[in-house]
């Protein structure tokens, strides 16, 4: 079993930054990839940004350019660093890791971007 705690969530004021992170802790074995999403009031939730084993990374075209997702391998960790924050942006923020091909989800963090 695998469990992901997020921290890093708040209250920020547009054009401010976040970064959020995503801790495993558990039977961490042959980890595959790792991914952020998101989900705002009232809408569904949607994808934000992977980065696999390899350390590729692919991001939603919604925050392309301004945020960055990585991951300390040595500290099972990752990380998704948000600038140029916009009210739109606002939403509970999910992490996922993949480990022996089985997704696990932490419990979200709010991000509220707002003056």
């Amino acid at each position: 079993q695998v469990q992901l705690v997020e921290s890093g969530g708040g209250l920020v004021q547009p054009g401010g930054s976040l970064r959020l992170s995503c801790a495993a802790s558990g039977r961490l074995f042959n980890f595959n990839d790792m991914g952020w999403y998101r989900q705002g009031p009232g809408k569904q939730r949607e994808w934000v940004a992977t980065i696999t084993r390899g350390v590729a990374t692919s991001y939603a075209d919604s925050v392309k350019g301004r945020f960055t997702i990585s991951r300390d391998n040595a500290k099972n960790t990752g990380y998704l660093q948000m600038n140029n924050l916009n009210p739109e942006d606002t939403a509970v923020y999910y992490c996922t890791q993949t480990y022996e091909r089985r997704a696990y989800w932490g419990q979200g963090t709010q991000v509220t971007v707002s003056s």
